[in-house]
């Protein structure tokens, strides 16, 4: 009885104790104005006992003696208050992407403060991402920037246009500045269309990407500013404790989609369909030895390898053969650190990538270094400093035969491989005449064909305090690209390469040269109600550029493979160009009460480009601001937490027009009987200069509920004027023509950018979404056409966008007698088009008219973020809609109703049979073109809604990890190109442009080019 007593009396003590320990505290939550906040989360820090605020903002919470309560809201930044009976709680509303800082050119604002249109990529959103370069990591993430990766090869140049397009002839990519030095990105190939030279930078290695999009914005950039400036900042170190990142990457990649294309069966079906109906046409028996039935018959047993035959026939799925598993395999190490007085940052990558089409891989190593030293009180130093060494196996261009995706052209029951040799089918010592066309896997086998580069990206600087607010900085840069093009064609290639008899060998190398300097000063300064900067300096940059070239041929064998191994020296040639700019440049941004803004900024640009009577050139801007929410007036308006109206005028301009079309040029190739000798190639113009870009943006940012949403509305106008053109002169001249600056064209738009925090708390969500349009219109061109070139439907002409297709308007199928049928299109008197539809044989009197258009008419880009606890997930949809794209380069051969012997897609079945029949495909008619021919029959909806990303992933808990002596423990699984939706795209991928013949003017065409890979990989991210 005693030790029951005692029992209970000890209970009864440590229930006392325990309640004796724990507090209730009741109270509320309001924000600055005194408003309730409901839904706030109250949690008792390092425990997960918490609770929410009521509609009121009140709460209760039993919490123990001592806690310390964590009070967290949407739209408020969290605050920490000891427990106590009965509190108040006041919430601040987080503006912290408000307060968040830009990098501006030369200088950086509070994001608040800017008045021009900037938009901000931050690194992480693009960090790990399964895309080498950093202008394909862009798509989606940023209004009014449309990125079009244009093929799957890997290494590709990538088409970028902000706010559309601003030029015919000159360059329409945007100026990239990599940590203060422009860089180069102009393709130095020679081989399989342009390549990418952003794909020698490590997108790991960034820290921020800022988007100028309008002239206020650009100015500062004067001449190169017309198509926008990427500015990117790597990372740098941090003081304090070194941090060690570890992340390994690895995955597979697969073809997006694959094209049905008709097998044996029904290729033999199509093929003596066709065959029938010129035989019928003639007269001729079926089963005459002079039929081109029976020419078909004989010649799918030829390419057959034997007899062919319908209860036998095999079907050879060429897709199979060129479409292969890629693979993707990263490993990157980073490591920074430091402290007051020195921090650095070093990273370090091995990147390997094999490609989807057989032949294709990319490999990257790649190591910087980034260093900040405060030597003085009044002296800061620094180093950014990158080198890389990229290797890519190109493949041909996508209008080569040797490009493995013409390969499906071939017929279906042609093998791949010699069953009599076992050898690629057309190798010798085989029948090289099989396959029909060329074996592109004779090119994947005996040719190869590398592209080696090494980079170094390198800036130093020193910044000096000079006075109070005043800071005077000075940079040198540059940008060095060594590249060199590798390639040998063996014997067995010479179906291809006919000149490889005995062996073609070919090296190409080129060398640039891109320095930099920059010295500015930079003021600020505060006084009372008013906030002044200004920034004024001057810019230098020569960039010099060398190439040589040299061919052989017989080669005493294939295993002597270089040049040296030649012996004829079959072509050979050399040269150098080189550009300079001299820069001077000012800011100024003045802030009155917090409230009213001002900046003006200008440029005075000289470049060796420009002629010689007008080598400077003046670029200025002015923008302004209002602060709205910050006005008495407008404070009761609490569900507005912020409000700014801004507008801004600029002129900027476009230099990337060549480095010598202002220079009359003699050409020194015209030997003579073994005398050099020299001519006249080029008439100059002194008065060349630089298109001009005049933009008009109108803007307002806003700020929801405790800036829990938050976005930016803009409109805008450009206008480009004294476009780059070739005007005819007299012939007497001795030229036909000469470069003049008279075009002009326009773009108009509007964006619209919206950010949600949508939950926070345990389960978090947070939303990005971005839409644009924009409307081009060329306005005076002096009345010309210009075609956009072999190959392509393509034309800029006053009037229209640029490179609208220009062709004749497909009129469907008479349902009568399978006929194709184009509408005239003449112009009446009235200056209507005449609609009088034209058999298939009348094709010749129809008129081109515009059919359709590769711009987009918006853009549009989401991405979601979601963490729970230690998971987290997000993905990237991004949309282009309106545009369309041209099949036809592919289409007049294999989407033909067999013309030729090409093999069809799979659509080309539902064709004309019999009078009666409504569809789409005219009836077969081999060798007899009905509706083979230029018609806006090939061009298609190139609209579509990717996937672009998604990515879940799984951090450790720290309990766990501190065992391991780790910081971060992260697995995670990433996915590129999931799902792509399209309104019934007819090929593999509507992001696409041909790189055969890829322009300003020629764009959205789709010739045998290969599609986005999809790829997933695995991840491992761990930090010491």
């Amino acid at each position: 009885m005693r030790k029951l007593c005692t029992l209970v009396l000890c209970f009864l003590m440590a229930v006392s104790q325990l309640l004796a320990q724990t507090n209730t505290v009741t109270g509320k939550v309001v924000d600055d104005k005194g408003a309730p906040v409901p839904s706030a989360t109250i949690l008792e820090k390092g425990t997960k006992n918490g609770v929410s605020a009521g509609s009121d903002g009140a709460f209760t919470i039993k919490v123990k003696a001592g806690a310390t309560l964590v009070i967290t809201a949407i739209g408020f930044a969290s605050q920490q208050v000891k427990a106590s009976s009965n509190i108040a709680i006041s919430l601040v509303a987080d503006n912290a992407s408000l307060e968040e800082v830009v990098v501006t050119g030369y200088g950086t604002q509070i994001k608040k403060d800017v008045t021009g249109n900037i938009a901000k990529i931050k690194g992480k959103d693009i960090e790990n991402m399964p895309t080498p370069s950093v202008d394909a990591a862009l798509q989606g993430r940023a209004a009014g920037v449309y990125v079009n990766t244009q093929s799957g090869k890997l290494g590709q140049a990538v088409s970028v246009r902000i706010r559309g397009n601003s030029s015919i002839s000159a360059g329409n990519q945007p100026l990239y500045v990599l940590d203060g030095v422009p860089i180069t990105t102009n393709s130095q190939s020679s081989y399989g269309g342009a390549t990418n030279p952003l794909v020698d930078l490590n997108p790991n290695d960034i820290e921020n990407i800022e988007i100028l999009k309008d002239a206020s914005a650009g100015a500062i950039y004067g001449a190169r500013a017309a198509n926008g400036v990427v500015l990117i900042t790597t990372k740098k170190g941090k003081s304090g404790k070194t941090s060690i990142s570890v992340n390994f990457q690895s995955g597979n990649s697969q073809s997006s989609r694959r094209v049905p294309f008709l097998n044996s069966t029904q290729y033999a079906e199509l093929l003596l369909e066709g065959a029938n109906y010129i035989d019928d046409f003639y007269g001729t028996p079926y089963n005459d030895p002079t039929s081109e039935t029976v020419y078909a018959k004989d010649w799918m047993d030829y390419y057959s390898f034997g007899k062919w035959s319908k209860d036998t026939a095999k079907t050879y799925e060429w897709q199979d053969v060129v479409f292969q598993k890629g693979q993707y395999n990263q490993v990157d190490l980073q490591l920074s650190g430091g402290n007051d007085k020195t921090k650095f940052f070093l990273s370090g990558q091995y990147l390997n990538q094999k490609g989807i089409i057989i032949g294709n891989q990319l490999e990257r190593i790649s190591a910087r270094l980034n260093l900040d030293h405060k030597a003085t009180s009044w002296l800061n130093l620094g180093l950014t400093m990158n080198i890389a060494r990229t290797l890519n196996n190109r493949l041909p261009d996508d209008n080569a035969f040797s490009n493995p995706l013409q390969s499906v052209a071939l017929m279906p029951m042609t093998p791949s491989i010699d069953p009599n040799t076992g050898l690629p089918a057309g190798t010798p010592p085989g029948d090289v005449n099989i396959p029909m066309y060329y074996n592109p896997l004779i090119t994947v086998n005996y040719a190869d064909y590398n592209d080696e580069s090494f980079r170094n990206f390198s800036n130093g600087y020193a910044t000096i305090n000079l006075a109070k607010g005043l800071v005077f900085q000075s940079d040198f840069g540059l940008d060095i690209l060594s590249q060199n093009e590798e390639g040998y064609f063996q014997s067995e290639t010479v179906r291809n390469q006919t000149r490889a008899g005995r062996g073609l060998g070919t090296n190409r190398s080129t060398f640039i040269t891109n320095y930099n300097t920059n010295n500015y000063f930079n003021y600020k300064t505060s006084f009372k109600r008013h906030d002044i900067s200004a920034t004024l300096g001057m810019q230098y940059q020569q960039s010099k550029g060398k190439a040589s070239f040299v061919e052989g041929t017989d080669f005493p064998s294939n295993s002597y493979q270089k040049i040296a191994s030649a012996a004829t020296i079959s072509d050979g040639g050399s040269t150098e160009n080189n550009f300079r700019f001299l820069s001077y440049f000012f800011r100024s941004n003045y802030k009155f009460d917090d409230k009213y803004l001002v900046s003006v900024s200008g440029r005075i640009d000289g470049s060796s480009r420009f002629g010689s009577n007008i080598r400077y050139g003046f670029f200025p801007s002015v923008s302004a601001g209002w602060i709205i929410s910050k006005e008495n007036f407008f404070k009761k308006i609490e569900s507005v937490s912020f409000l700014k109206l801004r507008a801004s005028y600029g002129i900027v301009g476009n230099a990337e027009i060549g480095n010598f079309p202002q220079l009359g040029l003699l050409t020194g190739s015209s030997s003579y009987s073994g005398v050099g000798g020299q001519t006249p190639s080029q008439i100059g113009n002194p008065d060349l200069k630089w298109e001009i870009n005049k933009q008009v943006d109108l803007g307002l940012d806003f700020g929801l509920f405790n800036n829990r949403i938050t976005g930016e509305i803009d409109y805008y106008y450009r206008k480009s004027q004294d476009l780059l053109l070739n005007v005819n002169i007299p012939t007497s001249t001795g030229f036909n023509s000469v470069v003049k600056n008279l075009g002009t064209m326009e773009n108009k738009g509007f964006e619209f950018v919206l950010n949600t925090q949508n939950l926070i708390g345990k389960l978090k969500w947070s939303t990005s979404f971005n839409f644009s349009a924009n409307q081009n219109k060329i306005l005076n061109i002096n009345g010309q056409v210009i075609e956009g070139g072999v190959g392509s439907l393509n034309r800029a002409m006053e009037g229209q966008p640029l490179g609208v297709f220009f062709t004749v308007q497909y009129a469907g199928v008479n349902p009568v007698n399978g006929d194709a049928q184009f509408y005239k299109n003449s112009t009446n008197s009235d200056g209507s088009l005449d609609k009088t539809i034209l058999s298939n044989s009348q094709y010749n009197q129809a008129q081109r008219v515009v059919v359709g258009d590769p711009n987009p008419d918006f853009i549009a880009g989401i991405t979601n973020n979601f963490s729970y606890k230690n998971f987290d997930l997000s993905f990237l949809f991004n949309g282009v809609f309106g545009n369309q794209v041209s099949v036809y380069g592919m289409g007049q051969y294999s989407m033909a109703n067999m013309i030729y012997e090409d093999n069809q897609t799979a659509d080309q079945m539902n064709r004309w049979r019999k009078p009666g029949d409504v569809t789409n495909v005219p009836q077969a008619r081999y060798w007899f073109g009905n509706g083979n021919q230029r018609s806006s029959r090939f061009i298609v909806d190139g609209s579509f809604v990717r996937l672009r990303n998604v990515t879940f992933g799984y951090n450790l808990p720290q309990s766990i990890l501190k065992h391991a002596k780790l910081e971060r423990l992260r697995f995670y699984v990433s996915a590129t190109n999931l799902f792509t939706f399209t309104n019934k795209y007819p090929l593999w991928d509507p992001e696409v442009n041909a790189d055969s013949f890829d322009s300003n003017i020629s764009k959205g065409n789709d010739f045998y080019t290969p599609p986005q890979p999809r790829t997933i990989l695995v991840g491992l991210n761990i930090g010491f």
